[in-house]
């Protein structure tokens, strides 16, 4: 199912937390706290980050991620972020409440910008490329949602280069006049708690980056 903002489609498992949002969380929110439109490569990665801004933000995750080019592992890591969200929201639902919209998955499209760029080493130009497709297609539509910021977990591994991913982000937000939340997550022991967080609500954490490319050289979150 397509909702009204073009490029983002909403499965089953989605269209059951757009229901309860509108059906339980609209009261608790607070109107004074910021939107942002986090981009989250995984659920793993989206724990301690979804942790640290819900308390401050009205945070969307947006799992937009066409790099993963295994059918299978990309739903494996989309259901155990709906997973993550689902427990989270029950926890803290009488504080806040954490939405999710899901991109298009549509590998062939990174496929076709990384092909030519398959033996590139790990955290190369490759992954650029990664990077910059997934933050502009988040900035995009937040902008198209009017959220106030749009922000990635990406920066909280510490297999991925903050400096690069920061610079990104910020070329994007000035090309679209949307503001980016330029956080290293990685920071205040970001990554170590993600970890643990992964561990208490029993989630998949995968070992290679995504794309089949990064098999070979990737160590792994």
């Amino acid at each position: 199912m397509k909702n009204k903002t073009e490029g983002i489609y909403i499965g089953e498992e989605s269209q059951e937390y757009k229901l309860k949002f509108s059906e339980i969380a609209e009261s608790n929110l607070d109107i004074n706290k910021p939107t942002v439109l986090l981009h989250s490569c995984c659920g793993p990665c989206s724990t301690a980050v979804v942790e640290r801004l819900a308390p401050n933000y009205h945070v969307t995750v947006f799992f937009y991620n066409p790099n993963i080019m295994d059918r299978e592992e990309y739903y494996r890591r989309r259901d155990d972020q709906l997973k993550f969200l689902e427990i989270f929201n029950h926890e803290h639902k009488n504080e806040y409440f954490v939405d999710y919209l899901e991109g298009e998955y549509t590998p062939d499209t990174f496929v076709s910008l990384a092909t030519d760029l398959k033996d590139e080493p790990e955290g190369g130009l490759r992954c650029s490329i990664c990077f910059k497709l997934r933050l502009d297609k988040t900035a995009v539509i937040a902008k198209s949602l009017d959220k106030d910021l749009f922000a990635t977990t990406l920066t909280i591994s510490p297999h991925k280069n903050y400096q690069l991913i920061s610079a990104i982000g910020n070329g994007i937000s000035q090309n679209l006049g949307i503001k980016y939340l330029d956080e290293n997550f990685k920071k205040k022991g970001g990554f170590q708690r993600s970890i643990e967080l992964s561990k208490k609500y029993d989630l998949y954490r995968q070992t290679y980056c995504g794309c089949d490319y990064s098999k070979i050289n990737d160590e792994g979150k």
